[in-house]
C-alpha cells in the first residue's frame, strides 16, 4: 500500500452525489485527503449542488466543498468533460455514490456532472473509487453494484449494513476508509472485506 506521504500531490477528483445525509462524513474525508497533501478537484452532481435539505442548503454545501478543495466546484457536464482529455485526475472518488449513480455508471449513462467526470476520467484507464450510500443496495441496486465489482478500474470503499433490522437492504460506505481505499486502488488492490455488518 502507498504510504500516506505518497498521496501528496496526487490529483483526486472528489465527486459528490445526492445522498445528503452522508455529506458531512464525506466533507471530513475530503479535508483529510487535503491535509495529507492531495490536490482535490471538486465535482457535484446537479442534484447535489442544487438541492437544499435538512443537511444544509445547496449554497452551503457547494461552498464547503469549494473551500475544502480551494477551487470552484464542477457542477455540469460541460465543465466535467475535459477531465480526461486534459489529464486532470490521477484517481476519481465518488463519495457519496448513490444507487442511482451506480446504475448509470453500469449502463454507461452520462447525464450528470459526476457521471461525465467518471466517464471522462476512465478514458485513460485510471482507477475510480466508489463510496456507496443507498437504502436499496441489496435489492434493486444489487445487480448494478455487483456489475461494477467486476468492472476493471472500479474499487469500492468497504461497506457496512448499517441497520439490518430497520433497513435490511441498506449499505453505507465506511467513509473514514476513503484514504486507505485510494492508496490501495493506486496499486490495483480492493480492500476487503467489501461488505460486513456491525
Amino acid at each position: 500500500m502507498l504510504m500516506t506521504e505518497e498521496l501528496k500531490g496526487k490529483r483526486i477528483g472528489f465527486a459528490m452525489t445526492g445522498s445528503f445525509c452522508s455529506f458531512e462524513r464525506c466533507f471530513r474525508q475530503a479535508e483529510e485527503l487535503v491535509s495529507i497533501g492531495a490536490e482535490l478537484i471538486p465535482i457535484m452532481s446537479e442534484n447535489a449542488a442544487g438541492i437544499s435539505s435538512r443537511f444544509g442548503t445547496y449554497e452551503e454545501n457547494t461552498k464547503r466543498l469549494a473551500d475544502i478543495c480551494g477551487r470552484e466546484v464542477i457542477t455540469d457536464i460541460a465543465q466535467a468533460e475535459p477531465i480526461g482529455p486534459k489529464n486532470m485526475t490521477d484517481i476519481m472518488v465518488v463519495a457519496p455514490c448513490t444507487s442511482n449513480t451506480a446504475a448509470k455508471l453500469t449502463s454507461g449513462i452520462t447525464d450528470t456532472a459526476v457521471t461525465m467526470a467518471v466517464k471522462s476520467h476512465l478514458r485513460s484507464g485510471r482507477p475510480v473509487v466508489l463510496a456507496v450510500a443507498s437504502n436499496d443496495s441489496l435489492l434493486a441496486s444489487a445487480k448494478n453494484i455487483g456489475e461494477l465489482f467486476n468492472r476493471k478500474n472500479y474499487f469500492f470503499v468497504p461497506m457496512l449494513q448499517d441497520d439490518i433490522i430497520k433497513k435490511p437492504a441498506s449499505l453505507v460506505a465506511q467513509f473514514e476508509l476513503i484514504p486507505d481505499t485510494v492508496r490501495a486502488a493506486f496499486k490495483g488492490i480492493q480492500l476487503r472485506p467489501i461488505i460486513y455488518n456491525s
